[in-house]
């Protein structure tokens, strides 16, 4: 198992609780910002593409900027409560896996409830943003919540656990929509008028990028999952998990492009999905050699292929 880094032990000495006075305000914040992959923005910029490309797909162009401000910071605040809830739920697998074993929670640096009480202050935050929006998308949100609080625990009952993170990742897509194209209502069918057929079949394609690159992910800690007894994609898959991962990026790729056409985008918007494919050609060589290095490098710069799917669907909006 890792050692726990220095800075972590002069912060604290053992298990902590809020406001301790044997742990300076700066210390506490160094570790608050641990908890939440405050330096490992990839996490949250795998979220933000795809709500972003559906938010301008919904509004026909630049969404203004309150929904802009709002799906940018909502998306950065619910990841990092999600990592809350996630590194809560995953405290005694993580001890035994080498990348996540002096995680703040993990190592006893932050406590159990102090890490929840972060969580549910940052959704209390995110929820404040939502409020802003309208009726559809409030009810939206609060499924958001539960998939989020769901996912940890899927680790543990199915198979492919992605699958689910891929739902959860991908709900901005429909909230997105929503923000956009909804009322005052507080019905179901409000939420039916607001988010059209077409984004939840993106969310249904978003779902596949989120299996590629979390695959990618689970090969990483391969070896350490199975010793513990967790459940993930990549074991799942087991030899076939390379051609896996490129069988995901392709349905991802290919249904985006292909919704993306029906909904009036042109050419622009598939340079944007060629720009896309290429990186997921270069993943192939990060990972067909089933290497920790070469498999994180391909997750940590998946977010560039979210990028060139967005900016192929704003450039192709604000050039027609």
């Amino acid at each position: 198992m890792r050692q726990v880094p220095t800075r972590i032990i002069q912060a604290v000495s053992g298990p902590s609780s809020l406001g301790s006075p044997a742990a300076p305000a700066a210390a506490r914040l160094r570790l608050y910002l641990d908890l939440v992959r405050w330096d490992r923005p990839a996490g949250w910029l795998l979220l933000l593409w795809p709500t972003l490309s559906a938010l301008w797909i919904a509004a026909d162009g630049f969404p203004g900027w309150h929904l802009l401000v709002v799906f940018v910071l909502g998306t950065v605040i619910m990841r990092s409560a999600g990592c809350c809830v996630n590194d809560v739920a995953d405290r005694e697998f993580d001890r035994h896996v080498k990348r996540t074993a002096a995680r703040p929670v993990t190592s006893g640096a932050v406590g159990v409830r102090e890490a929840l009480l972060l969580g549910a202050l940052l959704a209390l935050l995110a929820f404040v943003l939502v409020l802003t929006t309208n009726a559809p998308t409030i009810l939206l949100s609060v499924a958001a919540l539960l998939i989020t609080l769901l996912y940890p625990y899927a680790k543990r009952l199915v198979s492919m656990p992605q699958a689910v993170l891929g739902v959860a990742f991908s709900f901005g897509i429909p909230m997105a929509f929503s923000a956009v194209l909804g009322g005052a209502s507080w019905s179901l069918s409000a939420i039916a008028d607001a988010v059209p057929p077409q984004a939840w079949w993106l969310l249904l394609g978003n779902l596949f990028w989120v299996l590629a690159y979390d695959t990618e992910y689970a090969m990483v800690d391969r070896d350490d999952d199975l010793r513990i007894g967790m459940r993930t994609s990549a074991i799942t898959l087991g030899r076939a998990d390379v051609a896996g991962v490129m069988a995901f990026y392709g349905v991802y790729l290919l249904s985006w492009a292909a919704i993306g056409r029906s909904l009036g985008l042109g050419a622009l918007f598939l340079a944007g999905i060629a720009v896309a494919a290429l990186q997921a050609v270069w993943h192939f060589t990060l990972i067909r050699q089933r290497t920790r290095e070469g498999c994180f490098k391909a997750f940590r710069l998946n977010h560039w292929v979210g990028f060139a799917v967005f900016a192929g669907v704003a450039a192709d909006l604000a050039l027609r």
